[in-house]
């Protein structure tokens, strides 16, 4: 066995660090060629290459053999980039965390541009609980609600996105994002689309001043509360989260409205109004009340190896019908039917692993994430703490949430990577009662064989402590493994 673990270290060393067959090197006869002076070529990627030619051998020749050799680069399988402050969906855009803006592209027009991305996972994880028997009679048949579904290892449905930029002026582009197939969705389902504005569509000086420092964004968006939505899988797409499952209690949600950017020498500030809910809303007015988003940061590359980067964000709604600010993942959880009864499906059980706190009329939350990157060392934390409460009851709830990540890139173009959290929360389940808390490691990799693809494996351990006898999670726990793979572009 060690014999084995040893030659495949090997092998897997090999590959990361000798990508390029041997039928592309020199050959050896080649030796043999007598030739009088070496050429020298500088490449596309800043390695200069000698080559001996005999004399018969042109200089064109020389530069087709220097131009196959540059073309093997990492990211030379990456799609061009044509929008104009853009974050890319494949490898390019780990952390970037607000679309960037710059004119490093130049604009040249209208340009239309498609993407897409497609995920799936294997799942090995088992489940067990200690809750009482909850029994319920129906039809004639009496079944026990707190019993747990049985559940083996096996393939889980694939999840796919497709994405559609405009670039409509300089600095002016729409951007759409559609869950071809998700968990909680089987049917197509459009997440969003908005306008991003990073430039004056008048050319006026004081305004073009002003928008060398400010960006606009409105539409239907994926709201900027908080800096961990930015390393979450999004439904088709996993390949910004370094490991498999998102947080336990998952601050994503889309809402109607419009965010400004202000940003000049690293720090960050924005505003931003919303309707408070996943969807435009006119009807029940006078239960109805807009989202006040704010963030402050500060994000600096000090040189080529360390970044540093802070923000804090809030999110508050006076009453809402129904917000989503925990419950707006359409997608669902990446762990399918744990701690769930005999009865749970795919769909309507989409969220199982995951805590909602259902704080769903009212809620104020804010969030710290402190960022650190050195070399291919990087250190992520979220402190998160919400109070609100559902339509039903006259009282707040408080739930708090801790994460703590740890990514370590290494090899060549950081194509392999090592990662850890640890994710708590604790919080009260109804007005009045003791709280509940829930307590997550991950561990796990991957490895990106081109800046398109990755496949990574994850070992995940969750448990659920002082939840009532009655309830199914009642000294819940699951853990187990899951292997993801992910193409984007």
């Amino acid at each position: 066995m060690t014999r084995s673990i040893v030659v495949l270290s090997a092998v897997l060393a090999a590959v990361g660090f000798a990508p390029r067959s041997s039928a592309q090197e020199s050959s050896k006869m080649s030796v043999a060629i007598t030739v009088p002076k070496p050429s020298t070529i500088d490449t596309a990627e800043g390695r200069r290459i000698v080559i001996a030619v005999p004399d018969s051998v042109t200089i064109d020749t020389v530069k087709k053999i220097a131009g196959a050799k540059s073309i093997r680069s990492f990211l030379s399988t990456a799609p061009g980039i044509q929008m104009q402050n853009y974050r890319p969906e494949d490898k390019r855009g780990i952390n970037v965390f607000e679309a960037p803006k710059d004119e490093s592209l130049a604009y040249d027009g209208f340009k239309l541009q498609w993407g897409a991305a497609f995920t799936q996972q294997y799942q090995g994880l088992d489940h067990r609980n200690t809750a009482a028997p909850v029994l319920v009679t129906a039809a004639g048949v009496t079944t026990n609600t707190n019993q747990l579904i049985r559940i083996g290892h096996g393939p889980n449905n694939a999840t796919a996105n497709l994405y559609l930029n405009g670039q409509l002026a300089r600095g002016i582009r729409v951007a759409m994002t559609t869950y071809s197939s998700a968990r909680h969705h089987n049917e197509t389902w459009v997440k969003d689309g908005y306008l991003l504005v990073d430039a004056s569509p008048i050319d006026w000086a004081p305004l073009n001043n002003i928008m060398k420092y400010v960006t606009i964004r409105a539409g239907h968006f994926e709201i900027n509360y908080g800096d961990a939505h930015f390393r979450r899988s999004d439904n088709g797409n996993s390949i910004r989260n370094p490991l498999v499952g998102n947080y336990i209690m998952d601050a994503f949600t889309t809402e109607v409205g419009g965010e400004v950017y202000l940003r000049a020498n690293g720090f960050l500030a924005m505003g931003g109004v919303t309707g408070g809910e996943s969807r435009g809303m006119i009807a029940s007015p006078q239960r109805r009340a807009p989202s006040f988003l704010t963030k402050i940061g500060y994000d600096k590359q000090f040189n080529d190896k360390f970044r540093f980067r802070l923000t804090g964000s809030e999110y508050a709604t006076a009453s809402s019908v129904s917000n989503t600010l925990f419950s707006g993942d359409r997608a669902g959880s990446r762990y399918y039917d744990v701690l769930q009864n005999t009865s749970s499906t795919e769909t309507a059980q989409a969220w199982s692993g995951a805590i909602q706190p259902g704080m769903s009329n009212s809620i104020h939350s804010y969030v710290i994430n402190p960022f650190v990157q050195y070399g291919g060392l990087e250190l992520f934390g979220n402190f998160e703490r919400a109070k609100g409460r559902a339509a039903t009851e006259t009282a707040n709830r408080t739930w708090k949430q801790n994460v703590g990540e740890v990514v370590y890139r290494f090899l060549p173009d950081q194509r392999l990577y090592v990662a850890a959290r640890y994710n708590t929360v604790k919080g009260q389940l109804t007005v009045g009662t003791p709280d509940v808390s829930v307590k997550r490691s991950q561990i796990g990799g991957g490895w990106f064989l081109t800046p398109n693809l990755l496949t990574k494996i994850e070992y995940v351990n969750q448990k659920y402590l002082d939840f009532p006898t009655t309830d199914i999670r009642n000294g819940g726990k699951f853990k187990g493994f899951m292997v993801e793979g992910v193409v984007a572009f």
